[in-house]
């Protein structure tokens, strides 16, 4: 009988390589969008390559007086912000040597975003890259299951509801999990590492690992594979 790996992050707004090597390497992946909101984070934000430097896109949301809303509860503050999103990308990338090869679907998704739920909008990005980089993992959210009380008692009872017998963690959790609660699951733990992508060519250097996933799709294309860890 063959095992079935797991993974639960947060939702992120078009999130960088490494978020999709996480979800490449997992055969379920669990959008966690019950727990907070932060702000600062990226929820709803992340960046791009730009002629004057790393660029920031933030999707605005609502968050006077929530302090306490879930992921899940984000409202968006402003509906123009997929239009904008989509100029700043033009103007960034226009002459990246695949734009043109992307430039039709990535302008139907960005324009054609109507929701004003955080968790919807983080959704469909994520799964059209997905299809882009040939990940076929299944995406699921945390509230298609009922959490548990604590924060690695929620991670097991996720983990044992999907039928799980290994558990992917992303690094930093490593400050919170406790092993011992999935070693008496029977569920295995290990953490994602991140260390050793090759560079590719970017339109302005010096080079940036850490900015979204777009980077890597406009500058090389159908090889982006070739630059992730999981190949």
């Amino acid at each position: 009988m063959s095992g079935k790996r797991v993974a639960i992050v947060q939702s992120s707004y078009i999130p960088w390589k490494g978020f999709f090597d996480l979800i490449r390497r997992s055969d379920e992946f669990l959008l966690y969008d019950e727990v907070q909101y932060t702000r600062r984070d990226w929820r709803n934000r992340n960046r791009i390559k730009s002629p004057n430097g790393p660029l920031w896109l933030t999707i605005p949301v609502d968050v006077k007086g929530k302090y306490l809303q879930a992921i899940k509860e984000t409202r968006v503050s402003d509906p123009q912000w997929n239009e904008r999103h989509w100029r700043s990308i033009q103007a960034s990338y226009a002459r990246a040597p695949f734009y043109r090869m992307h430039q039709p679907m990535l302008e139907e998704l960005f324009l054609g975003c109507r929701s004003q739920s955080l968790s919807e909008i983080n959704f469909r990005f994520i799964a059209r890259f997905c299809e882009l980089l040939s990940i076929p993992t299944r995406l699921t959210w945390s509230m298609d299951y009922t959490l548990g009380e604590g924060q690695t008692e929620r991670l097991v009872a996720l983990c044992t509801q999907a039928g799980a017998t290994d558990y992917l963690s992303g690094p930093a959790a490593r400050a919170y999990i406790e092993p011992k609660l999935f070693e008496q699951a029977g569920i295995g733990l290990t953490y994602m590492d991140y260390h050793g992508y090759p560079e590719y060519q970017q339109l302005y250097p010096p080079f940036d690992h850490h900015v979204s996933v777009l980077d890597m799709l406009f500058s090389v294309g159908p090889d982006a594979s070739q630059y992730m860890l999981v190949r």
